[in-house]
């Protein structure tokens, strides 16, 4: 069934360029993240975790990040109540995030550093730069580097340590460098960057948001809530009928007794989402549809978007769906996975039995309280009884983890039995 789903996508994932992808993430003195690091970040990567072990932590990073660029760095900073709130308790220094990334397959890796911190004023960028190593040979160079709005750029397509660093100050220290000079064609690699992380589409999607009836007009993209659902059910029914009829038959493969899914242009311009059942003669609103089969809709729109962002993030996607859905939703967000880059934070056994051990991060707080995370494949034994034909949401529940237990130690590291 999931192979049939993606039938129509594979067809034209060929001809589509390869993504950016993350593959190491640091983090530090960000609420619990006293210091984390994450290395060989996979296309699809699952945290999985106690209560309050910080997987909505890790997902709220890259929430940060995407709003200092999309919104400012102000407001992103305001929103989540400042150094009082967002610095790990007892603390000091700055907030620092670090990704290394590539922009294609065998690509330079690169490494953007951005270091925050707060004044009389407000927040300011601290430290922010690029840096990567062209050749196998030498020390990586920074070929953007600004401290508090100030600093340096290396211009062209392949910026190289002899090329000539033209200063640059922006008007405000709570600019980011990235952000502002990114809109430069003169800086092609600054605005890849920019071009990446203004992209993400970071989901904390409810069931009661994807029942308004919004103003008529066709959206490309689903919103962080999913509150524009019937506008992109409208785009997708205009611009790519193949694709919208692919996802509606796999919806009705999913639900029972599910015929048709369609929208209806109000007399005062809205839109109306309606879902017909089988048995039924007249279709019923979307406000009265079920809670999964709204949220498997958005989730399929999502995941087979005609051009999807190049990170996507999704939050606890087993919240009112059916157990047995959830490994073939996993496996949907691996297909997905050839086209974005995949962060989802999940509580479900049934979802991480669709995943590998290198796809599975466990993440638990220390005896100080800070966040640490082990990959499943780093847990003695985990790759064996994987091999051997177990499945990882069955070795977790059977407390085979060396850690992410929530009733053994605060769901810290132990000896597996």
């Amino acid at each position: 069934m999931v192979a049939h789903h993606f039938a129509l996508a594979s067809e034209t994932r060929a001809e589509r360029p390869a993504v950016p992808r993350i593959e190491e993430l640091h983090v530090r003195n960000y609420r619990a993240l006293q210091d984390l690091q994450l290395s060989k970040i996979t296309p699809l990567s699952v945290f999985l975790g106690p209560n309050g072990s910080g997987k909505s932590t890790v997902f709220d990073v890259f929430a940060f990040l995407s709003e200092c660029f999309s919104a400012g760095l102000r407001k992103a900073w305001d929103k989540r109540g400042r150094f009082k709130e967002l610095r790990t308790r007892s603390a000091d220094g700055p907030i620092v995030i670090e990704l290394k990334y590539r922009e294609r397959p065998k690509t330079p890796l690169i490494t953007y550093h951005l270091s925050v911190e707060e004044g009389p004023r407000g927040p300011y960028v601290q430290k922010e730069w690029l840096q990567w190593k062209r050749g196998s040979h030498g020390r990586p160079f920074r070929f953007l580097d600004f401290t508090r709005g100030a600093g340096q750029v290396v211009s062209g397509e392949a910026p190289d340590e002899n090329d000539s660093r033209n200063p640059e100050e922006l008007t405000s220290d709570e600019m980011l460098a990235v952000n502002t000079l990114g809109q430069l064609a003169k800086h092609p690699r600054v605005s890849a960057l920019r071009r990446f992380i203004t992209g993400w589409h970071l989901s904390y999607l409810t069931a009661e948001h994807t029942r308004g009836v919004p103003e008529a007009g066709p959206q490309e993209r689903l919103s962080v809530t999913g509150d524009n659902l019937p506008n992109v059910i409208q785009y997708l029914k205009e611009q790519h009928p193949d694709r919208l009829e692919q996802i509606l038959k796999t919806l009705t493969e999913r639900v029972p007794r599910l015929e048709k899914v369609d929208i209806d242009l109000l007399a005062d311009g809205r839109l109306l989402l309606q879902i017909k059942d089988a048995p039924f003669a007249r279709p019923i609103l979307a406000k009265y549809a079920s809670d999964g089969t709204l949220k498997m809709l958005a989730y399929l729109v999502v995941l087979d978007d005609p051009a999807p962002p190049e990170l996507i993030g999704i939050e606890e996607p087993e919240n009112h769906l059916h157990p047995r859905l959830l490994p073939e939703l996993c496996e949907e967000c691996r297909e997905a996975a050839a086209d974005a880059q995949l962060m989802v934070t999940t509580h479900s056994p049934h979802f991480v039995d669709g995943l590998r051990p290198d796809e599975l991060w466990i993440l638990f707080r220390d005896e100080r309280g800070f966040t640490q995370a082990c990959r499943a494949s780093q847990m003695q034994g985990i790759s064996e009884f994987v091999e051997e034909g177990a499945h990882l949401g069955q070795l977790w529940m059977e407390g085979r983890f060396e850690a992410g237990d929530p009733l053994v130690a605060s769901g810290g590291f132990r000896q597996p039995r």
